[in-house]
């Protein structure tokens, strides 16, 4: 246990709606409280700035593992960053609109108090873009907003590829597109509203048959992992959408990937990131709310929760 306990204060979407059997953010708040700190919800509304200093309205809360009774909600406090957090977390999960934008500039601000992941960098990395650092790694990818360069793309991987928007989350607006579909275009006018949005388009890779893996890294090394398969009938792998979820053991491919990233994930301020891989090849990494941490927990038996608790005490207490 730690020597002093913590005030952890998580920037987050409301705690009420939280699913106790599946959420990160959740598992992170449970086990700090098990290691006696003291957790705080902040709603990114409720940030503020006044002279320079960022400020929160930071609600107290209890949680337990009771579903429809996980949380109770105790005293506000009205507090500067600095002189009440040691850590905050910003766990709003995306789409990185102007409201996430904007709390998370507010969170640069923050001197004193440690900030998980670094909102600077958060602000500098779209979870898809930032993956190209390493395009070797990945499967051919273009990003455009024109259709005819994405015909034109589909045409030079052979008539099949996946197209998604650069700020989708959880599988929303993912398409597997032929050439031969009479849909194609509809499909590509949509993605790029009309040749107004950016669009990433990949290489269609058919091991997502066999799952796509996620691996969870906690300052640059691998924290856990667990394969998302795809119901027959879809071809995205994400649970919420019938995706299942099977233990996974890293391979030399995984090995090799995270090593790669581990030095920019560093240098970045990313203490704890999710990677997708689908058959050796990189399609993203995911810094502003990872997910999988519960289900990487089951199905390895391995106390993932306990260890980044440990991280972020030793990140305060070194």
């Amino acid at each position: 246990m730690p020597p002093d306990p913590l005030r952890l204060a998580f920037v987050m979407n409301p705690i009420q709606s939280l699913d106790i059997d599946a959420d990160t953010t959740f598992a992170l708040m449970l086990e700090a409280q098990e290691r006696g700190h003291r957790i705080f919800c902040v709603d990114p509304a409720d940030l503020t700035v006044e002279g320079g200093h960022p400020s929160a309205r930071l609600q107290e809360v209890t949680l337990q593992r009771v579903q429809g009774d996980h949380v109770s909600l105790g005293e506000c406090h009205e507090r500067v960053l600095d002189d009440w957090a040691d850590v905050v977390f910003q766990r709003v999960d995306p789409p990185v609109d102007d409201d996430y934008v904007r709390a998370t500039q507010i969170l640069t601000l923050c001197r004193r108090a440690r900030v998980l992941n670094r909102p600077a960098s958060i602000l500098a990395a779209n979870e898809k873009l930032y993956a190209l650092q390493f395009a070797d790694l990945m499967a051919e990818t273009l990003v455009t907003r024109h259709i005819p360069d994405l015909v034109a793309f589909l045409a030079s991987l052979g008539g099949e590829m996946i197209v998604k928007p650069l700020e989708g989350k959880g599988g929303e607006g993912i398409f597997h597109v032929r050439s031969d579909d009479r849909n194609l275009f509809s499909i590509l006018e949509q993605s790029t509203r009309f040749g107004e949005r950016w669009t990433m388009a990949q290489r269609y890779l058919p091991d997502v048959r066999k799952g796509d893996k996620r691996i969870l890294l906690l300052e640059g090394e691998a924290l856990g992992a667990l394969l998302r398969v795809p119901a027959e009938d879809e071809i995205r792998a994400n649970l919420h959408v019938g995706g299942r979820a099977e233990a996974a053991i890293l391979d030399e491919d995984d090995r090799r990937i995270v090593e790669r990233l581990a030095p920019r994930l560093r240098e970045d301020g990313f203490f704890f990131v999710g990677i997708d891989v689908i058959g050796g090849k990189l399609t993203e990494i995911n810094v502003t709310s990872p997910t999988g941490i519960q289900e990487a927990q089951r199905l390895s038996g391995e106390p993932l929760a306990t260890r980044v608790l440990e991280a972020v005490e030793a990140l305060v207490h070194p």
